[in-house]
């Protein structure tokens, strides 16, 4: 069984609808507990060329004994199946229904197409840093140390805590 970290966002399609929606969906993952959800937050798109809605951020704690790569399997399945389109000609951080991303998996270190493990931006972006320590105040990021330390190198990102979609 390992302890792994998926960040959700997601920008259309009411997007607090569409978290909560994975989270269940994250729930009922084969072999897969949910152990604890963020609250959600509001954040303004990073990395974009055009304008685009804010993001709705949060991160879901899993326990689970899938395979890094059958996890990560299921949750592209799991964007399919809530309209998430990937094009090849799309831009880099295009808007979109639902991103599910894999920060961790356990403490371990995973450097292979398409995977690449800890999630290689994930301590630079503010909107996974404050819901994953929202979860896991003592998280570490394998090749980078405690996540809280990098917290301080985040703050002129704009983030606010925002309302939190009922899973039930």
């Amino acid at each position: 069984m390992a302890l792994v970290y998926v960040a959700l966002g997601s920008n259309l399609a009411h997007p607090r609808r569409q978290l909560a929606r994975a989270a269940r969906a994250l729930a009922r993952l084969p072999g897969t507990a949910l152990v604890a959800l963020s609250p959600n937050y509001a954040s303004a798109p990073v990395g974009t060329t055009g304008a685009q809605p804010d993001y709705v951020n949060a991160v879901a704690a899993l326990a689970t004994v899938l395979p890094p790569r059958a996890l990560l399997a299921h949750l592209h399945a799991i964007e399919r199946r809530q309209r998430r389109r990937r094009h090849p000609s799309a831009p880099r951080n295009a808007a979109r229904t639902l991103d599910l991303d894999l920060l961790l998996y356990g403490g371990r270190r995973i450097a292979t197409a398409p995977l690449t493990v800890p999630h290689p931006r994930m301590h630079q972006r503010a909107f996974v840093l404050r819901p994953l320590l929202d979860i896991a105040p003592h998280a570490r990021i394998p090749g980078h140390g405690l996540a809280r330390r990098h917290e301080p190198t985040v703050r002129d990102q704009r983030i606010a805590r925002t309302r939190t979609h009922r899973l039930h």
